[in-house]
């Protein structure tokens, strides 16, 4: 399921990402790879805020769509 349905405070791995060779590169960047943990902290209108790696992220509902969890 993409990481937008995913429950607040829920611990989640990350299965796959997708999107083009700039997104994978730009998530990969921010720390998010296959088999992260990513914990979603807070959820606005689809857009998220995750935890990973120790370090507090917003995304947009379109990013964390290209996150599957």
């Amino acid at each position: 399921m993409p990481l937008t349905f995913a429950k607040v405070g829920e611990m989640n791995t990350i299965k796959k990402i997708t999107g083009n060779e700039e997104v994978l590169r730009h998530l990969k960047q921010l720390g998010f790879v296959t088999g992260a943990t990513v914990v979603v902290v807070n959820e606005i209108l689809g857009d998220v805020i995750v935890e990973i790696k120790n370090s507090r992220i917003a995304i947009n509902k379109g990013m964390a769509n290209k996150i599957i969890v």
